[in-house]
């Protein structure tokens, strides 16, 4: 799987890397032929002291590919609630193909 991590407007560290890095990692338990991944970490409201945390994660499987985007006050947070979004979207759809196969 092919997994490419983009951070806009700020330099992550070592350990966000890390933590994005091991919960994709988990994605290949739920669905055997992810192609890739694309991470996009942002900073929103620039113009804004108080700055929001805004997570995007694609991932493609053959024939498909599934989105989510989450916002919240850490980048963590956001992360994990878009990757959870992003679990059951490919349960879903995984549990679909089953049943019309």
């Amino acid at each position: 799987m092919n997994v490419q991590i983009r951070t806009v407007h700020f330099d992550a560290d070592s350990r966000l890397l890390d933590h994005v890095n091991a919960k994709i990692e988990k994605l290949k338990t739920f669905h055997d032929k992810i192609i890739g991944a694309e991470i996009y970490l942002k900073l929103d409201n620039m113009s804004q002291q108080v700055r929001d945390k805004v997570a995007e994660i694609k991932i493609y499987v053959p024939k498909h590919t599934y989105f989510v985007k989450h916002q919240s006050k850490t980048f963590e947070e956001s992360f994990d609630l878009a990757f959870n979004s992003i679990v059951s979207k490919v349960k879903r759809e995984k549990e679909k193909q089953l049943v019309y196969n």
